[in-house]
């Protein structure tokens, strides 16, 4: 198998078992192996960087499995803010270069405020990959280096479209959003934070600014 190929095909087996934590756990040995070996090569559009933001690039949607397979690009020192996947698990590893994910966990909520707290960290580099299960998925994740980094995220659902998503800063408020309001919070956050997500369907387009 050539390309994404090999990706595609270890997703379908992992998603296959139907328990989280045994598709988590295949999906993430064999992502690393994949990427070990050299088998997994990525589409050159991935190495494009965005000037003001990281790029969220579609490799792969199943609608049969139910699952999402996303490629992201980092240029130097860009991020996320605090956020979680809407419940949704998700594998992640690094294709190049690296990045580091900052964890948080809930500790109170109190209407429409949260307070987080920083629960670890870890830096990671080519050939590495984690996961992430609800509801243990609180994080941010930045390059920290000063050449680019790309990303591979596997998701346990369609990651174009969030029921909520965006936590606007650790130690205040949550913004929980319903589908439809999902591409105005898009706009929002592209703003506060300059980054951006493509929610919009049928395709996760590149992101080009």
């Amino acid at each position: 198998m050539s390309g994404t190929e090999a990706l595609i095909a270890l997703a379908d087996r992992a998603v296959s078992y139907g328990d989280v934590e045994r598709t988590v756990d295949y999906l993430r040995s064999g992502l690393c192996e994949l990427m070990g070996s050299g088998e997994l090569k990525l589409p050159e559009r991935v190495l494009r960087c965005c000037p003001d933001h990281y790029a969220r690039r579609l490799l792969h949607r199943d609608t049969e499995h139910g699952y999402s397979i996303v490629a992201m690009t980092w240029g130097p020192n860009q991020g996320t803010p605090l956020h979680d996947h809407g419940g949704l698990w998700c594998v992640e590893g690094v294709w190049l270069g690296s990045i580091e994910v900052q964890q948080y966990e809930l500790r109170e909520h109190d209407g429409e405020r949260f307070r987080f707290e920083k629960c670890g960290s870890f830096q990671a580099g080519i050939g590495s990959a984690g996961c992430l299960i609800p509801p243990h998925e609180y994080h941010l994740i930045r390059n920290p280096g000063g050449a680019p980094a790309v990303s591979v995220h596997i998701y346990g659902g369609d990651m174009s479209r969030m029921v909520r998503a965006v936590v606007d800063d650790p130690n205040r408020r949550v913004t929980e959003v319903a589908e439809k309001d999902f591409d105005d919070l898009i706009e929002q956050v592209a703003k506060w934070y300059a980054y951006a997500y493509a929610p919009k369907e049928p395709v996760l387009a590149d992101l080009e600014g």
